[in-house]
């Protein structure tokens, strides 16, 4: 069994961001997956530019607490652009045990609720 590395544990929680803003009609203008560069997502919805931050949160962290300074910087860097921000946390552990690292090919939970406005 190989654990997944910190990179693929950011690819998977950027999917699954990914196919939730493609579902709702976003449009991707920028994607960038180095898990400290930020944001994620730059997106277009309906004229309305976003910069979305997606992180990876292990369990038995809180997907939904984020890093407030951070945050703020990228809000402040969106204003330029009159950007909306987003932060998109996801919990993602082990199925058999959450303890557990999350494996290649194997069963995993997610805990995400959304995107939320900063």
């Amino acid at each position: 069994m190989k654990a997944l590395t910190e990179q693929e544990l950011h690819n998977l929680a950027m999917n699954i961001v990914g196919r939730q803003l493609e579902s709702e009609g976003y449009e991707f203008m920028g994607v960038n997956s180095k898990p400290r560069k930020n944001p994620q997502f730059v997106c277009l919805k309906e004229k309305q530019l976003y910069f979305i931050v997606v992180r990876n949160v292990v369990y038995p962290n809180d997907p939904l607490v984020f890093d407030k300074g951070l945050m703020i910087k990228i809000k402040e860097q969106a204003s330029k652009f009159e950007a909306k921000t987003y932060y998109a946390g996801v919990g993602l552990s082990n199925a058999e045990d959450q303890n557990l690292p999350v494996y290649l090919n194997e069963a995993y939970i997610v805990d995400y609720d959304g995107l939320l406005e900063i």
